[in-house]
Parts: structure tokens; C-alpha cells; sequence
């Protein structure tokens, strides 16, 4: 529990026992799980926690209330990693109104049936008078639900933006924003890239001071930095020139292709990095991919087909929107190689995606066949 402002505090827990975030995103560093308290004539809980911090929450709700009972919970988004700890928080305060649109209430019920509360349904632009504190909201449909609303105070000058503009990783550890913070948006939001477009115009209209997020930590000073990374993701931009190259090997052959076209391109000064797709995290790789404007696809033959994890990391990919980008190809195998018309296939169906001209085959191993590929592939990437 720490102080926002000096009306609001955050009463969030950090969850560093967590695995897989959604089941399937490695979170080493754990995640937050981000509730706000605004103390007024009227006090209002901004949103809650996942089940697993329900006690923990609780406690430190209560002990942030000192006795106190909040008039408000505001719900900005239904997903059971806020909203788990509703029933709960009902029970232990059944005066509570629950603040929500439309579309907040049908979901809920969905997960817990009927509340037992009062509802309060907003619509976009109505406002809460707290005394001191005005709360409107902005509704941010499919960012990434349908039902996802933030809430700006107006006094504070704080807009709370719901999963917009979060990171994985505990707030306990101390790390860089931004490379958690793409691999969140990239795979959690980066399919719903217009919708984040409209939510940023409505959040331009507005005299930010600090953005307190669901997930993460509070960002202050120079929010244009945000912003601007969340508008270039959001138009499936590149933010920085280099080449991302994702390989999938068995023996070391593929692998030694792509190293080897790495080390070109650097010698020709272009930035460039590796991911072997076998080992990495698959959230990684794709949200490098999104980083840079070139990607790289290397990949043996499998059963006259992809190797899995190949397939997996194009799958990703075309869910994620990924366009406005130049893609090669190496291939491998020893009688039949067959990776490269796969793969030029598939990405043949993205949208805005132009495919290199030169497609490396490597047969078993390299040869001077091979290296004279990589050349000329390296040379047509660092134009």
C-alpha cells in the first residue's frame, strides 16, 4: 500500500508465485494485480484482485479503510484477474455500489450469477461526484474486452486504464518498462490494434498527469514515451530498423545458418538477433518480431511440413495482426526441403507483408551453396 496522491492509494498485491500468466505467458518476475483507493466525501475501490490474493487484498483494503466504508467499486475490466474478488468484497461490504456499463454487468453475471448489489450503470462521458473528486469514463471496448471502460479523475489529473499501458512483472522487482511491457501488449492486446487506436484519440482529449494501470507500475513523467510506443504497436509499426531472425533446428545446421546470416548482417551494420524458437519463449519471439521491420524465419523440414514450434510462432503472428513488414526465409532438409513454400505461404496471407526474394536451402549442412545465399539474403536485408 503506498500513496498515489494524497487522496489515492494503491491497495494492490504483487504475485510472485504465479507461473503462467492466462496459462500460457512465462512470468519470471511475477505480475501485479493493480486496485486503487480514492478517499472523498465518498470513497471508491478501483477494481480488485485475482482469487488466488483474495486474503491479502482484503487485508490490506481494510487496513487502508481504517474503518471506514467504501461507497463505490468501479469496475474497468471483468477479466477474473480484477474482478475474482467482487463476491467478496460484497460480502464484506454489501452497501457498495458497483460502477459499470452495460456490457460489465452481463459478463459478471456470467461469472457470479446475480450480484446481490446495487449497480450503478454508467454511460461514456457520465460522471461520479465523489466531493472533491469527479470520475468520468471512457469506455475502451476490445481493449481487449467488450466491456472495458477507464476511469479519469478529473482533479488528480489520473486516467486508470484499465489493462492498457501494463507490464508483466511484480512491482517488488525492479526492471525496465518496456520490454515487459511490449511482450503484455503484443500478445495480450496486439490483435485489437484499432481499438487501442480510438482509446489513445479519447485519451488525447485529456490533461494526464499519471496513468495507473491494472498491471504494473504507475507511470509519471514523460508519458508521450508511452503513448507514443503504445500508438506505434498499435499501428503494427516497427520502433526501431534491425532484423529479428527466429530459428528452429535439430541438428545445429539451421541454427548455424542463422547465426551465420546474423553475424552478415552485422558485419554490413545492421542491427540483428537471434531467438531459437525450440527454447525461447514464444511471447519473446513474438513480440521481437513486432520490434523490427525485417524478420527472418528458419526452420527445418518436419514431416514434409513445419516443425512444430515453427508453426506455432507463424500461428502467433497472423493472431497478433503482425503487417507493414519484410519477411525472408532459410530452409533446411536433407532430401526434401519443403519449410520455405510452407512458410511463404502462410505469410503470403498477411496482411502488408512483402517476402524477400532470395530463400536460403540448406541441404543436411552448409556448403558454399549455402554461405552464397546467405550473402546475397544479407545484402538484400540491409537495404
Amino acid at each position: 500500500m503506498f500513496k498515489i496522491t494524497d487522496d489515492i492509494l494503491y491497495i494492490g498485491v504483487d504475485d510472485n508465485d504465479i507461473d503462467l500468466f492466462e496459462g500460457q505467458y512465462a512470468v519470471p518476475n511475477g505480475v501485479s494485480y493493480n486496485s486503487y483507493l480514492c478517499f472523498d466525501e465518498k470513497i471508491a475501490v478501483f477494481d480488485t484482485v485475482d482469487k488466488s490474493k483474495k486474503e491479502e487484498w482484503l487485508r490490506t483494503l481494510d487496513k487502508a479503510l481504517n474503518g471506514a466504508a467504501p461507497d463505490y467499486l468501479i469496475i474497468s475490466h471483468t477479466e477474473p484477474d480484477h474482478a475474482a474478488c467482487i463476491p467478496a468484497f460484497l460480502e464484506r461490504y454489501p452497501a457498495a455500489k458497483v460502477v459499470g456499463n452495460e456490457k460489465t454487468f452481463i459478463i459478471l453475471n456470467r461469472f457470479f450469477g446475480d450480484l446481490k448489489a446495487e449497480k450503478l450503470i454508467v454511460k461514456e462521458g457520465d460522471i461520479i461526484d465523489l466531493g472533491k473528486h469527479k470520475i468520468s469514463f471512457i469506455f475502451a471496448q476490445m481493449v481487449h474486452w467488450p466491456e472495458v471502460m477507464m476511469s479519469y479523475d478529473q482533479t488528480d489529473k489520473i486516467l486508470f486504464s484499465a489493462d492498457a499501458f501494463g507490464k508483466f512483472g511484480a512491482l517488488s522487482h525492479e526492471e525496465d518498462w518496456l520490454d515487459e511491457a511490449r511482450r503484455y501488449y503484443i500478445n495480450i492486446v496486439g490483435k485489437y490494434g484499432n481499438p487501442v487506436q480510438g482509446a489513445l484519440k479519447k485519451a488525447a482529449a485529456l490533461n494526464i498527469q499519471k496513468i495507473c494501470p491494472l498491471h504494473g507500475p504507475t507511470l509519471v513523467g514523460d508519458l508521450d514515451f508511452y503513448i507514443r510506443k503504445y500508438d506505434l504497436w498499435s499501428t503494427y509499426r516497427p520502433e526501431e530498423e534491425g532484423v529479428f531472425i527466429a530459428y528452429a533446428s535439430v541438428y545445429g545446421n539451421t541454427a548455424a545458418a542463422a547465426e551465420k546470416l546474423c553475424a552478415e548482417l552485422k558485419a554490413r551494420g545492421v542491427k540483428a538477433e537471434t531467438a531459437d524458437l525450440n527454447r525461447c519463449d514464444m511471447s519473446r519471439a513474438v513480440a521481437t518480431a513486432f520490434k523490427y521491420p525485417k524478420l527472418v524465419v528458419a526452420s527445418v523440414t518436419c514431416d514434409a511440413g513445419l516443425i512444430p514450434c515453427t508453426e506455432a510462432f507463424i500461428n502467433k503472428l497472423r493472431s497478433k495482426n503482425f503487417s507493414n513488414r519484410t519477411v525472408g526465409f532459410i530452409q533446411n532438409g536433407s532430401w526434401a526441403p519443403m519449410s520455405a513454400k510452407i512458410m511463404r505461404t502462410a505469410f503470403e496471407s498477411f496482411k502488408a507483408v512483402s517476402l524477400c526474394g532470395v530463400t536460403v536451402t540448406v541441404n543436411s549442412a552448409l556448403d558454399e551453396q549455402a554461405y552464397k545465399q546467405l550473402n546475397e539474403l544479407a545484402d538484400e536485408l540491409a537495404v
